[in-house]
């Protein structure tokens, strides 16, 4: 008996999820829903309005509006089956489901137009399970004559790095009638607000100012105001594409391999790759070309072509290109193999020329001994003056990578006192000038890390606090420039607070570099007292340390997490290492 009544007391529930999971079912599978009102939909009014302009890129985002909301899309919060998207065209009844198509885009919690047309304008409702029942969007798509644009200009944008730039919103060329007050910036989804990190950031009526331009200035930016039509309320959204460029080399290609004319030992009837390395400078808008070529003919064997790019830097690119010879003949040893690169200034070559290869036998009989003997005094030496040199080139090639799937976003925070122009001595580098220039030119761009530079990196909108403590949780180490206006002003914060998170994550490792002579006050608190007693300190050497073979940066890199990725300045470390193994087999 009191088992029936527990069934009746629970069937009305299980008779409504399963009509909802019947429902989410032909939704996930992309039913087209027509002629039939959505659960939840039907008598709810369209929440928000927006106008955009015809031919170009545009976004929808599935939130509910709130006045006090900092993003407009995020491509990472949602996974692709929690949100559904419905489009009813204007002036038509038909309801249909939203699907990828070559000009819309479902990313996250966003639909993207690129670009958006005229016949996009509509009722869009969008849903997240558990999350938004039902959200209605009234969309109309306008051409520049009908929102009476008048110099509308364009919506991509380059800027040249290190210069002042500035970023106009198109969307205010448009309805000239209108006071445009309350222009709100977004960058990748985020708003822009003036802080006091980034004062070379700045609003002037209704545009963007930045009197240095970074390459993480380059993003999608979008511009919103408020229109009235009559009683209703629009939002007119426009978008812009800024890319940060530098300016075009002025160079040929350099090819790094092979040099001149090099000869290459091959043993006939074996496969053998011809590897050619080309760095290209910085170019816009123009094709760089490299091919082989086998006595001023082109090779027809199967080619493979890789290109990598310098990362965050603007200074070019380096592109590998191999030619694969199946079998190597009697012709090939008679040939020269020409490696030619041109770009918009000229081109270089480089010639291989083979060499039939000879197997000595009795060498390694003869010198076993005086080899074994030779390679173990060799080793000794070298590892006991190369360690630190050693321990990078194994971390290079074997240790497993510290930089991905830890969930944190940099490799380092890097902390430093800014510097009175008026206190500084001008015969050597200032702090600001090490942490901003001298620290990312090596770091990031000759090492491939990613760091945190708050005024750089760090978006406004928080506390300076919540900030200092949110990027240095997000970072694996935290470089801390240690000199006297560090130690006895307010940056001190930053070191207990970057020592309180170290000893929260274990993940979290400090990096102390004494830029200049210091004594520690009296009033340090207690932890980081402690702190510069137990960690290791790197010594800033101004007159010596600049260079980038010196130690300095060798102690850098090996304090700074593991990144396998392999740059430039590895290839010959490891090509010593591979002459000096091939010794020792001999």
């Amino acid at each position: 008996m009191v088992l029936k009544e527990n069934i009746s007391e629970y069937q009305p529930k299980l008779i409504k999820t399963m009509i909802l999971t019947f429902y989410w079912i032909l939704v996930l599978f992309g039913t087209e829903v027509s002629g039939i009102n959505l659960p939840g939909c039907s008598h709810v009014k369209p929440q928000v309005r927006y106008r955009a302009i015809s031919d170009e890129e545009f976004v929808l985002q599935c939130a509910l509006p709130h006045k006090h909301a900092t993003n407009i899309y995020n491509n990472s919060v949602l996974n692709q089956h929690e949100v559904k998207w419905f489009w009813c065209q204007k002036n038509k009844g038909h309801l249909k489901a939203v699907e990828g198509s070559s000009n819309i885009t479902l990313q996250g919690d966003a639909l993207w137009f690129k670009p958006v047309r005229e016949n996009a304008s509509g009722i869009y409702i969008c849903m997240i399970h558990e999350k938004i029942p039902c959200l209605k969007i009234v969309l109309e798509v306008q051409t520049k004559a009908e929102a009476k644009c008048a110099g509308y200009g364009t919506n991509t944008l380059h800027l040249l790095a290190g210069s002042g730039n500035s970023i106009a919103c198109p969307g205010t060329k448009c309805y000239s009638h209108i006071d445009k007050v309350d222009v709100r910036w977004y960058k990748d989804g985020r708003q822009i607000e003036y802080r006091k990190t980034r004062k070379s950031l700045k609003f002037v009526d209704n545009e963007i100012y930045l009197k240095t331009t970074y390459v993480q200035d380059a993003g999608i930016y979008i511009c919103d105001y408020t229109i009235f039509d009559n009683t209703t309320r629009w939002t007119m959204r426009t978008a812009i594409t800024v890319e940060v460029i530098a300016k075009n080399t002025i160079h040929p290609p350099n090819i790094l391999h092979p040099s001149g004319v090099t000869i290459l030992e091959a043993e006939l009837g074996k496969p053998l790759e011809l590897e050619c390395r080309v760095q290209f400078g910085f170019e816009r808008g123009t094709q760089k070309r490299v091919i082989w070529k086998r006595d001023n003919e082109n090779i027809n064997e199967k080619l493979n072509q890789e290109t990598s790019v310098c990362p965050r830097c603007l200074k070019g690119h380096v592109l590998r290109h191999v030619a694969k010879l199946e079998e190597v003949t009697e012709k090939d040893l008679r040939s020269n193999f020409i490696c030619f690169a041109q770009n918009s200034v000229g081109n270089a070559t480089a010639v291989i020329q083979l060499k039939k290869k000879r197997r000595v036998f009795f060498l390694y009989i003869l010198c076993s001994a005086i080899s074994i003997l030779f390679a173990f005094l060799l080793c000794t030496a070298f590892i006991y003056q190369h360690w630190i040199e050693i321990v990078l080139m194994y971390r290079s090639y074997v240790a497993h990578n510290e930089t991905t799937e830890d969930g944190k976003e940099f490799d380092a925070f890097v902390s430093y006192a800014k510097t009175d122009s008026s206190e500084s001595d001008s015969a050597f580098i200032s702090e600001e000038k090490f942490a901003l220039e001298i620290l990312p030119d090596m770091l990031e761009n000759k090492y491939g890390y990613k760091l945190c530079i708050l005024e750089r990196d760090i978006l406004p909108g928080g506390a300076y606090t919540d900030e200092v403590v949110t990027a240095i949780k997000q970072s694996r180490r935290a470089i801390i420039i240690l000199s006297p206006a560090y130690v006895s002003g307010p940056k001190i914060f930053e070191l207990q607070a970057a020592v309180n998170c170290a000893l929260e994550d274990k993940k979290i490792k400090l990096v102390l570099i004494k830029f200049q002579a210091f004594q520690e006050p009296e009033t340090l608190p207690p932890v980081v007292k402690k702190a510069l007693r137990i960690l290791p300190v790197i010594t800033w050497k101004s007159s010596v340390s600049t260079a980038p073979n010196k130690k300095f940066w060798k102690y850098m890199h090996y304090h700074m997490p593991v990144n396998t990725t392999k740059v430039l300045g590895n290839c010959s470390l490891k090509g010593f290492f591979q002459r000096l193994f091939s010794l020792v087999r001999r």
